[in-house]
């Protein structure tokens, strides 16, 4: 028996099911899709994130007296050139619709066996008593009180009987030959992420209390390392458990809004494409509207400075993202599918499971999501999580002088003679009216 380990979003020797499930003679690999990144633009901060990562994996097996090859090439094509040398292949199981596709072209060529190793849940369980998915997140999570309130989670041992297939393994690309420029990351991504929950730990006690106000250092900023596998969600919730600490159940419970979402996309395919609730909307097509966000110049001070954020870092706060999408698809009235597809190409931390459920809450389309009529006032939003100002400043240097009632205030800044800031593009109230209008007419003509 010879088996291909194919590490996709799994990139950890700890806790793998790979090296778990792995018997004799193995070959470790990690594809550089060109299907995927062809796609992409040259400063892709994602792209070296997991390009560094890669190269640690790769150091990391080395310990195991082990390898990996790494290629740079469509997924099919790699298969075509090793299947007469192997048997199967072993790898973590990926529900967006492009993995599909892909692993359903590969599997013509060898046999895939997948493992359940990016999320805590396997979505074909939990199932509700009459045999169909939950939908909505509170009896979800509840139907998971013995797995939820349990000590620990058992996670893979790494089987120590396999032994490494002959290969050219020294053949890595450059990061130059993957047609990328290698860029600067946020210093916190290059701490490893076992370091970066010891942190979190010493505040999780704070965590419910804080999480939302977006200027403090608040939450685990672990969800880049999650989404690429650096860390398992398991092993989060075993260190956590066993950690001293108290009140960490609210951060549990977050912890089970990625399995959530992940268990709507499985089970509701079309949701990443589709309003999950069949709402049919006529969304304001307005390209320029959506530019305008898209640039953070808006006028409105807390979406422009988040969205600056964005576009500079790749990073965005959670409460952020519920503000700037409220804005883009209530205020504006744009799809919720622009704004997905927007934050695909930007977020360093981009889920597509977490992403399209958490726009579709916003939206008012989604499974358990916001009531339509709720929609944020992001003047409040900013005055009641960053009343002073702090992260507005940071990100817009030009107003760090400025008295930060002012932002809180719409148009106040605008108004002022001494500052140079468009006016809003939309007056909050008005637009908040027509959105929840035609969200209503929307609801009445869908039932």
């Amino acid at each position: 028996m010879k088996q291909i380990l194919w590490f996709r979003r799994d990139l950890r020797v700890s806790n793998s099911a790979l090296l778990h499930y792995a018997k004799n003679e193995v070959l470790p690999i990690f594809i550089f899709d060109k299907n995927i990144l062809d796609s992409l633009p040259k400063d892709d901060r994602r792209v070296t994130f997991i390009y560094d990562s890669v190269l640690k994996l790769k150091k990391s097996l080395k310990t195991l007296g082990l390898d990996l090859a790494i290629f740079y090439d469509e997924p099919i094509k790699v298969f075509e050139k090793l299947k007469n040398e192997f048997d199967e292949v072993l790898c973590s199981v990926d529900f967006d619709s492009y993995a599909i596709k892909r692993d359903k072209e590969v599997e013509k060529l060898l046999p895939l066996r997948r493992f359940n190793d990016s999320f805590i849940l396997n979505p074909n369980e939990h199932l509700k008593s009459d045999g169909t998915p939950y939908k909505v997140f509170t009896p979800f999570y509840k139907s998971l009180n013995l797995i939820t309130e349990a000590s620990s989670i058992e996670e893979y041992k790494l089987n120590e009987n396999i032994r490494l297939s002959s290969f050219a393994y020294d053949n890595t690309p450059s990061i130059k030959e993957l047609g990328f420029e290698k860029q600067e990351l946020p210093s916190f991504l290059y701490k490893d992420a076992k370091s970066l929950l010891e942190e979190f730990l010493l505040k999780i006690e704070s965590y419910q209390e804080d999480r939302d106000y977006f200027y403090k250092d608040a939450t685990s900023k672990l969800s880049a390392h999650l989404r690429f596998g650096l860390i398992s969600a398991k092993e989060i919730f075993n260190i956590v458990k066993k950690s001293n600490v108290n009140n960490y159940e609210f951060f549990i419970r977050e912890l089970f809004w990625r399995e959530f979402y992940n268990y709507i996309l499985f089970h509701f395919p079309n949701s990443e494409k589709e309003n999950f609730n069949g709402i049919k909307i006529e969304w304001n097509k307005d390209e320029e509207d959506f530019k305008k966000w898209c640039e953070g110049k808006t006028g409105v001070p807390i979406i422009d400075a988040a969205m600056i954020h964005l576009n500079q870092t790749g990073l965005m706060h959670n409460r952020l993202r519920m503000i700037v999408s409220s804005f883009l698809t209530k205020n504006l009235f744009i799809d919720w599918r622009k704004g997905e597809e927007y934050f695909a190409l930007k977020l360093l931390d981009y889920e597509a499971s977490s992403n399209i459920g958490s726009w579709q809450w916003s939206s008012s389309t989604g499974a358990d999501a916001a009531p339509y009529f709720r929609i944020f006032n992001p003047y409040t939003q900013s005055s009641k999580f960053d009343k002073e100002g702090i992260f507005i400043k940071s990100v817009i240097k030009e107003l760090k002088d400025v008295d930060a009632r002012l932002f809180h205030t719409e148009n106040a800044l605008s108004s002022n003679l001494f500052f140079d800031y468009p006016k809003a593009m939309v007056d909050i109230s008005l637009s908040r009216k027509r959105a929840i209008e035609l969200f209503k007419k929307a609801k009445d003509e869908s039932l």
